[in-house]
């Protein structure tokens, strides 16, 4: 699929205007080596902990998106080289960081798709605290487990169904 997120939204006007299509506040930067990605989405809620994304790039991501809500923070990274490469390693073809990455020079080489809203050089604390696979929200939207994402330069949206 050759990603367009203007040109997705064009052709689903009509899912745009009844919700089931939504767009996130232009707030990221991309990092990865992929300027545009999509998959169907996995959650993470954690704040300053990246114990479960370490948990959940080390499993079969299947061509899915993590998106992981680590509440803004621009204290540290939550993901950094070793975990995006593990990412890679595992078949994830995303990731959307509500707070910082490290490690960017590393990562823009990378066949994945990295959003996020800026970078730090501090690692996070290893709590093992957080959820997985419940909805979160921030930018605006609310991300659905089971939902599709979709991302490119010109933003990110969510949508119900898959779109083509």
């Amino acid at each position: 699929m050759d990603l367009h997120t203007a040109d997705l939204l064009d052709a689903n006007e009509d899912q745009l205007r009844l919700g089931r299509v939504r767009v996130a506040a232009p707030m990221f930067r991309s990092f990865g080596g992929r300027a545009a990605f999509h998959g169907t989405i996995a959650t993470l809620k954690l704040f300053e902990d990246n114990s479960l994304v370490r948990k959940a790039v080390a499993q079969p991501g299947a061509g899915r998106v993590l998106v992981i809500d680590g509440g803004g923070s621009l204290r540290c990274a939550l993901v950094g080289d070793q975990l995006a490469q593990l990412a890679v390693s595992n078949g994830w073809t995303g990731l959307i960081v509500y707070g910082c990455i490290r490690d960017a020079r590393a990562i823009a080489g990378m066949a994945i798709g990295v959003f996020a809203l800026g970078t730090h050089p501090r690692k996070t604390e290893k709590k093992n605290i957080g959820d997985a696979n419940i909805p979160v929200s921030f930018g605006g939207v609310t991300f659905q487990p089971g939902e599709y994402l979709y991302a490119d330069e010109d933003g990110v949206i969510i949508s119900e169904v898959a779109l083509d």
